[in-house]
């Protein structure tokens, strides 16, 4: 499976990068480096993460890295992974 990062992710993570960035330069790049590792081991289990609190649909998963919440699609007919979501954690409404 490939990965395709959405428009939506990207300009999330960046904002988060530049505001982490504004007092702790080094800490944004680790912080955005860790991410992207995290997101290239998806596709050797996608179904590791648990099931999306935010969508009731099991191949929505939710990726959980430092109280951020990476949402993703497992799209088997595409063969692809899609990440479209970047939130800090909050309860389900």
């Amino acid at each position: 499976m490939k990965i395709k990062i959405l428009q939506s992710f990207s300009f999330k993570l960046a904002n988060q990068v530049e505001y982490i960035a504004k007092d702790k330069p080094v800490a944004a790049r680790k912080f955005k480096n860790e991410i992207l590792f995290l997101l290239k081991q998806i596709p050797k289990n996608p179904y590791l993460n648990r099931k999306s609190i935010y969508f009731d649909d099991s191949n929505i998963r939710d990726l959980i890295y430092k109280g951020y919440v990476i949402v993703y699609r497992i799209n088997i007919l595409k063969d692809r992974i899609e990440i479209f979501g970047f939130i800090k954690y909050q309860d389900k409404l």
